[in-house]
């Protein structure tokens, strides 16, 4: 809204009259600019504000003046229908446009079917193209049925329990009349919403019809041909009424709550603080009189007790439909603002899928989208037709804040206020979003979102950015294209929560699927509201609306644990790296050891062996030496022939080798003979013939007995066991000279 408001000065002897232009947001947000007099700036301002919120056509709306957008909107249709099949609980199927051109979407359960009467919006324009219905009622039925419901919205299933039975279905009011007309066809409808209990085949359940209005609200549209049920007609019922106001009332309200807070905030719209408010520090200097007069100015709004009146119906309707599996059927007047508001809120409460981010934009799509919440209307945009509203505030709502200059003349270039018929601008939408907050701060750890999420989510709503919450219904939606032609405000979230994982303020960090896994339930007591800070709070009173500190630094404290344990699964990965390479260094090592081990049992041996030659080679009176060539030469002496004879023993190709010493290697071969080769044939065997006496050359050893026959014999085995060297018997006296 925006007002031309000439304010006197608060001291006219000090400052000249200044003109002023105020502005009102949706937001709750009030700005006011000054202009310098004797100008036209503030007309040509004001003009260009007035044409720029209220166009004459829909299409002038900066959601369809922008462009395209990259966030995409799908049929919200095939959303619908994914919904229908997870209460039916048939959730495995998926919706596609084919399935709903080709009219291969209506399934059913035991109990429930979906329904296309309403396809081509015949039946009901301010209905979705399908309906989920008793299985038991036919269309015919429905139809019939129509005739007898205000702007013909007929009972339809809003959610179901597929376990228990239990129902919520929303309608709009009977059209009874002072008459007190009856429809046969309305009642068979009614009663088929109380299908058998499961566990009791002769008991049906108890259907509760909850009328949103007060009482005498509801006598008063029977005048008009409306009014409400009577139990007498309808099989099992009670009928309850809950006394919330009608969208004029919520407006007035909304009103006066947004003054108190400008009035009373710490930054109020015309610059002054509250502090300086009265002519005195009301609150430090403590003037109890003006504190008491502001709570009471809160009070006095309404606007906490209209948010009580609706959690507290909503509760009532979740405990019916939880604890004693019943029908219950939910209306107001028409049918789409107070009953919108109870239903989705019940939803909200009985079924934890909503209380995510995919199951709230389902929640919303279904009980405020689909089912015609006229928002064109009540957020005072320009319908199909062209008409827009006026976000004006009424004389009632400002008569208690004479103490403003602002609100002194707060219509004096203004036009008239428009009567409650022609100005349907109402804040029911907002006031929902601020019941859920309520739900939020009582439940903590039951909704994946965060509070940060539903400030954001009223913004995009009130923004014009996008075009899922423009005109009356599903029907003017598909006519102006708003899919096709507007961004979509449920995509452009998503991209913002995607930026960031889990982390993004969006999300709540208490979120816990365990804890709160059923119905909510929260007694009277609990139901009592308070200010939302994050949105009441945020203009008026910027420092004191950040109620989310302490969110924001567990958040923070979140980010820095999510980096801590990414962290440690890091150095895990690490750890576990290292320590695989540890295993096979350790397997290596291991093997060399092995072979080490090996290496040195082969030294060893061949160092027994090395000694039993020489000692055996001695005893024939030999003397070995060992030179760097790959032979080593063998002296051998005899005292009978006094002569010397040197021999060279090759290497072969069973040879073993030992390390002399790390300059040079030092080996000895070693021939094996075996028993089949001539002797004279092995270096042993020309030693044999050169020193032995009674060997005769070609006839062979004349001494077998003797020990060097011996010595030859056992050095044959000598590979098989070296350690035979160590118990060689060798006869010295064959070897002593005479």
């Amino acid at each position: 809204m925006v007002v031309k408001i000439q304010s006197t000065s608060r001291n006219a002897n000090k400052s000249s009259s200044r003109r002023l232009l105020q502005i009102i947001g949706k937001d709750m947000r009030i700005i006011v600019f000054c202009f310098r007099p004797r100008t036209k700036q503030r007309r040509a301002i004001f003009d260009a504000l007035s044409r720029c919120t209220k166009p004459e056509r829909i299409w002038d709306l900066y959601a369809f003046t922008c462009g395209p957008s990259k966030f995409c909107n799908l049929s919200p249709k095939v959303r619908l229908l994914n919904e229908y099949f997870r209460l039916l609980g048939k959730g495995f199927h998926h919706a596609s446009m084919r399935m709903i051109e080709d009219g291969s979407f209506t399934m059913s359960n035991d109990s429930w079917r979906i329904s296309d009467i309403n396809f081509n919006y015949s039946l009901c324009q301010s209905y979705p193209f399908a309906l989920l219905v008793p299985k038991s009622v036919s269309d015919d039925e429905i139809i019939q049925a129509s005739n007898f419901r205000a702007r013909s919205r007929v009972p339809a299933v809003s959610w179901c329990n597929p376990e228990t039975g239990a129902v919520l279905a929303r309608s709009s009011q009977p059209l009874v009349g002072i008459m007190n007309t009856r429809s046969t066809a309305d009642e068979k409808l009614v009663a088929a919403l109380c299908a058998q209990l499961s566990d009791e085949k002769d008991s049906r359940r108890k259907l509760y019809i909850a009328d949103a209005r007060p009482r005498k609200n509801a006598l008063a549209n029977g005048a008009m041909g409306g009014g409400s049920e009577s139990s007498s007609n309808y099989f099992q019922s009670e009928i309850v009424f809950f006394g919330i106001d009608n969208i004029h009332a919520m407006r007035e309200s909304f009103a006066r709550f947004r003054d108190y807070l400008d009035t009373h905030g710490a930054a109020s719209s015309d610059g002054m603080s509250s502090f300086l408010r009265h002519g005195g520090w009301t609150w430090g200097g403590g003037n109890l009189s003006s504190m008491s007069a502001s709570v009471s100015t809160l009070g006095d709004s309404g606007w906490l007790i209209h948010v009580q009146s609706v959690l507290a119906g909503s509760a009532w309707i979740a405990a019916r439909v939880a604890l004693e599996s019943a029908a219950v059927l939910v209306h107001c007047s028409d049918g789409w603002d107070r009953t919108s508001q109870l239903v989705s809120l019940a939803n909200l409460m009985l079924d934890p899928y909503y209380r995510t981010f995919t199951g709230f934009q389902a929640l919303v799509e279904k009980d405020w989208l689909a089912f015609g919440h006229p928002f064109s209307d009540r957020v005072g945009m320009p319908s199909i037709s062209g008409s827009s509203f006026e976000l004006s505030r009424n004389a009632s709502s400002t008569g208690s804040f004479s103490s403003s200059p602002l609100r002194q003349s707060s219509g004096s270039s203004q036009a008239s206020n428009s009567s409650h018929a022609q100005n349907n601008y109402s804040p029911i939408f907002l006031q929902w979003v601020d019941c859920v907050s309520q739900l939020l701060r009582i439940y903590p750890f039951a909704f994946e979102f965060s509070s940060n999420f539903l400030v954001d989510f009223l913004d995009c709503v009130l923004s014009c950015r996008f075009g899922n919450f423009l005109c009356n219904s599903e029907k003017e939606r598909q006519i102006c294209g708003v899919d096709e032609s507007c961004g979509c405000l449920w995509a452009y979230l998503a991209d913002m929560r995607s930026s960031e994982g889990r982390s993004h303020a969006h999300y709540n960090l208490f979120y816990d699927t365990l804890k709160h896994n059923g119905p909510l339930l929260p007694p009277a007591a609990a139901l009592a509201p308070t200010l939302w800070p994050q949105f009441h709070l945020r203009w008026a009173c910027p420092f004191e609306s950040q109620a989310g500190e302490l969110e924001a630094e567990c958040r923070n404290m979140a980010i820095k644990f999510s980096e801590l344990q990414k962290a440690k699964e890091v150095a895990e990965m690490k750890a576990k790296e290292y320590l695989a390479a540890m295993e096979i260094l350790n397997v290596d090592l291991q093997n060399e050891k092995q072979v080490s081990s090996s290496a040195i049992n082969l030294a060893k041996r061949a160092s027994k062996e090395n000694a039993a030659i020489q000692r055996a080679v001695q005893s024939l009176g030999c003397r070995v030496n060992f030179t760097n060539s790959s032979d080593s030469t063998v002296d051998v002496e005899s005292s009978l022939m006094e002569t010397s004879q040197r021999f060279s023993l090759p290497r072969r190709e069973s040879e073993y080798t030992m390390e002399h010493n790390d300059r040079s290697d030092l080996s000895v071969s070693i021939t094996v003979v075996a028993d089949d080769v001539v002797p004279s044939s092995s270096p042993l065997g020309q030693v044999c013939e050169t020193l032995c006496p009674l060997r005769t050359q070609g006839r062979g050893c004349q001494w077998p007995d003797a020990a060097c026959a011996q010595l030859g014999s056992q050095f044959v085995g000598l590979k098989a066991n070296f350690d035979a060297f160590d118990r060689l018997s060798i006869y010295d006296r064959y070897f002593k000279s005479e």
